[in-house]
């Protein structure tokens, strides 16, 4: 076919089946960047579907409510990961301290330093107005997440690598460090200037090492 040859109808049919099939991808897309820019509750869905470059008409067809978008939202850009990270962890042959440094740098750089660190503030902020969003998300990332942090602490335990400890409350001290992450980051970060040498990262395992110095197991000596 030269140059100037019109497309055949073979092409313009394939292009619009990659269309369609990328549409539900494009959506969540323009979706979280919505619902993080502006809130649930701020968020039209006919906003979705403009940026998405479809009709209302057709982002109903992929989900059946707005309600069921910011679901698909979380479950797109965190559930994926906390069961990733959970298939991961099954075969990881590190000690649990190392186990500890891994997940939270891989939450920070997959999650956390990215857009879709702005769902949990937005959840937290609209959760006693729409208390079926703060459920699900309670169900989908708060409590499956929790549960692979006190694993990782659990097998310290069992391992000998850490003393004794409430699993629960360790955790939650773990979990304050990244709450405080993502609402710098989408709160007080980008509008101050204060503290231009905060670095997440080295803040994360700041906050590790000054835990495990204090569940570490110690030799009968006393030293770690």
């Amino acid at each position: 076919m030269s140059a100037l040859s019109p497309p055949s109808t073979q092409d313009s049919h394939n292009k619009r089946e990659r269309r369609k099939e990328a549409r539900p991808g494009e959506l969540l897309q323009a979706a979280l960047e919505l619902f993080v820019e502006k809130g649930y509750a701020a968020t039209r869905a006919e906003e979705v579907a403009t940026r998405a470059g479809v009709s209302k008409g057709t982002l109903f067809l992929y989900f059946s409510s707005k309600e069921d978008l910011f679901k698909a939202v979380i479950q797109s850009n965190l559930s994926r990961h906390l069961m990733a990270w959970n298939q991961e962890f099954e075969g990881f042959e590190g000690s649990s301290a190392d186990m500890l440094a891994y997940g939270l740098t891989s939450w920070w750089t997959q999650i956390g330093s990215t857009l879709a660190g702005g769902i949990t503030k937005l959840v937290m902020s609209e959760a006693r107005n729409f208390p079926e969003i703060a459920a699900f998300y309670e169900r989908e990332v708060v409590k499956p997440g929790q549960h692979l942090i006190e694993r990782i602490l659990q097998r310290g335990i069992d391992q000998g690598e850490f003393r004794p400890l409430d699993v629960h409350h360790a955790c939650m001290s773990l979990v304050c460090a990244m709450m405080y992450l993502m609402m710098w980051k989408h709160s007080l970060g980008p509008c101050s200037a204060a503290n231009p040498s905060f670095d997440p990262e080295t803040f994360l395992l700041t906050h590790l090492n000054t835990l495990l110095n204090g569940i570490r197991q110690t030799s009968p000596s006393g030293t770690l």
